[in-house]
């Protein structure tokens, strides 16, 4: 899977010189956190909300409400605006985009092609849209999980008795856990009832167990 194939794509963007007032209203008025700074087509920053909420003055302040608009109003963005913005390519696969996000310790990547901005996409979009179908959450069925099931020998035995007894694998994933010796596996099937299933995988040795969901 591709950032293309993720990333949210009617981005809305705002120029450098809107006021953190207009900013605030847009992403109050969007329920957004983020938004890129456009110049001329040109991303030259971004805006988020907890930058937003570190320039604000705070509630214990002595200015007045009508100081606090007159200093919010005539405040923009091009201030306080992050200038490093960690951007990708639409081609960018998801797994590189998560690690790019990670170490960079951003919430969001800014997508862009020949220069414009095409689109957006945050951390939680790469867990809503990748992780959850992986791990199979909101599908009917229940998980299986296998200890030991992950290697390849007993991956192909564990898939061999799902086909024999004729049901169907709504997702998988392995999991190799700190300093395990063998990978364990989940297998999410399409049946509410692993009963059979599992007494077959006991009875070849496996130690197997329902994984809530």
């Amino acid at each position: 899977m591709y950032i293309r194939d993720i990333m949210t794509t009617n981005v809305v963007t705002i120029p450098s010189s809107t006021s953190i007032a207009d900013a605030k209203r847009i992403m109050e008025a969007h329920r957004f956190r983020r938004l890129p700074v456009v110049d001329k087509g040109k991303l030259v920053g971004i805006v988020t909300e907890h930058g937003l909420e570190k320039v604000s003055p705070s509630q214990a302040t002595s200015l007045s409400v009508w100081e606090l608009s007159y200093i919010l109003d005539k405040t923009t963005v091009k201030e306080i605006m992050e200038r490093n913005v960690i951007t990708v390519s639409p081609d960018i696969t998801a797994e590189e985009s998560l690690a790019l996000a990670q170490s960079n310790k951003v919430g969001a990547l800014v997508v862009v092609e020949d220069g414009r901005v095409v689109g957006i996409t945050t951390t939680n979009d790469l867990f809503y849209k990748i992780v959850n179908p992986i791990l199979g959450l909101g599908q009917p069925g229940c998980r299986v999980e296998v200890t030991g099931g992950g290697d390849s020998k007993a991956l192909e035995e564990i898939i061999s008795t799902i086909n024999k007894l004729g049901l169907n694998i709504v997702t998988c994933h392995i999991m190799a856990l700190p300093e395990a010796t063998k990978k364990d596996i989940v297998i999410h099937i399409d049946s509410e009832d692993a009963s059979q299933l599992m007494a077959e995988l006991q009875n070849k040795g496996y130690s197997v167990k329902l994984r809530q969901r």
